[in-house]
């Protein structure tokens, strides 16, 4: 089955905002979406992402102003936001052949020490479009004090396409 196919079985549509002079990262500053080298595309930070009047989706702090649930929402969003991101960059994402890194930021509160259990939800989504083999990658996931805009997550993949 194709991952197109995976997507609309699962009932996710990808957001268009992802590419050129509409990727929201552009907000916070000069950067690319995206970077390709040879097998290789770096993704600028994704997130959850922002709501039609501009504002950040999913802020707070972890353990503090936003449950565990909440920013998993937005860490599953951010992954959709990635595969938008991804098929944007190369065209089709039945050209992943592996998620090669990530790298997972949780806004949280000092006493919070599992914001895996958030990044979890990305990894989850990930193996659910890509099967296992291609959707887990080597991960770190680090708590920090804040993100842009009071986002509760933040992440920086780097794939693997043929």
């Amino acid at each position: 089955m194709s991952v197109e196919a995976r997507l609309a079985q699962l009932g996710i549509e990808l957001p268009l905002t992802q590419v050129g002079s509409e990727y929201y990262g552009t907000k916070y500053g000069k950067m690319k979406p995206y970077y390709e080298h040879g097998k290789l595309l770096l993704l600028s930070g994704q997130t959850a992402g922002l709501e039609p009047n501009g504002e950040a989706r999913f802020t707070g702090r972890v353990g503090g102003s936003i449950s565990v649930d909440d920013a998993r929402q937005a860490a599953r969003l951010t992954g959709i936001n990635c595969l938008a991101a991804i098929k944007n960059a190369v065209g089709d994402l039945d050209r992943v052949v592996g998620i090669a890194r990530v790298l997972n930021f949780v806004a949280c509160d000092s006493a919070f020490t599992e914001p895996h259990l958030v990044a979890s939800a990305m990894t989850d989504l990930f193996v659910e479009v890509f099967g296992e083999e291609i959707g887990v990658a080597p991960r770190a996931t680090i708590g920090v004090v804040s993100l842009a805009d009071d986002y509760c997550f933040e992440t920086w993949v780097t794939v693997e396409v043929a």
